[in-house]
């Protein structure tokens, strides 16, 4: 029984989906601009116009309705995600900000106390850490 109510459901939110889109699209515009101005080229189909529109008016508002709302909830749900994503990456990048704080920790002291002589050399640059830098090249 939960299987047919899956399918079941699953169906109507494609159907009430893909009527959104339908509704929501510049074509339906267009075909109700045209659909209102029916009546001025045949005044006498006015009052079945009028009973289609009211139909039509009564099947698109609950279906803009719950589209909106399914549409909605999938956009909660994917907001959910990239917030426990982004979560798990602050945790990750303060894990290691404490690591490298741990690490770097009387990097400063220990210099200041007993400083470095001689050269060091960086990729294709040699410091002389007594003079200005000189290029290795």
């Amino acid at each position: 029984m939960t299987t047919g109510r899956t399918f079941i459901n699953a169906l109507n939110d494609r159907v009430a989906i893909r009527l959104t889109v339908i509704f929501g699209s510049i074509w339906c515009v267009y075909a109700f601009l045209f659909f209102s101005l029916l009546p001025v080229a045949a005044p006498a189909w006015q009052n079945t116009l009028l009973y289609v529109s009211n139909c039509i008016q009564l099947v698109a508002l609950p279906a803009l309705m719950v589209g909106s709302a399914i549409l909605s909830r999938s956009s909660d749900e994917r907001a959910a995600a990239d917030h426990a994503a982004l979560i798990e990456i602050l945790d990750d990048v303060r894990a290691e900000l404490a690591d490298l704080r741990q690490i770097t920790h009387g990097i400063d002291t220990r210099t200041a106390d007993s400083p470095m002589s001689g050269n060091v050399s960086i990729s294709q640059t040699v410091i002389a850490l007594d003079e200005a830098p000189v290029s290795g090249r």
